[in-house]
């Protein structure tokens, strides 16, 4: 989970606002400020499991970034050891340490 949590706050910029713990003392989750939005790492006893496309469950984590600095993104991504695996008109994806999807978009900004 701290893996996680650092690629989202040093590769992202994402702020750290708290860390929980459970009873017994270990790191339960940690909530990141990304602005507007709160992201909350959590941990889970289930095996990780990737999954591709639209699936079961979370299959994504999207951003909003401004058009003009997406490949600035993309580089932040890729310097925390995120490759983008793809992209389309508006959108670019790539996945963090533990496997899960992640989209930089700008898909809005031209509606």
């Amino acid at each position: 989970m701290n893996l996680v949590a650092s690629f989202y706050r040093d590769g992202l910029g994402f702020t750290e606002v708290k860390r929980h713990h459970a009873e017994d003392g270990e790191l339960r989750s940690v909530w990141l400020n990304m602005g507007s939005s709160l992201l909350m790492v959590e941990r889970t006893a289930e095996p990780r499991r990737r999954v591709e496309g639209i699936g079961a469950g979370p299959f994504l984590i999207a951003v909003r970034v401004p058009a003009a600095l997406l490949r600035e993104w993309e580089n932040r991504l890729e310097a925390h050891g995120a490759s983008i695996e793809s992209r389309t008109r508006f959108t670019s994806y790539a996945r963090d340490p533990e496997g899960n999807r992640i989209a930089i978009s700008h898909y809005d900004e031209e509606r």
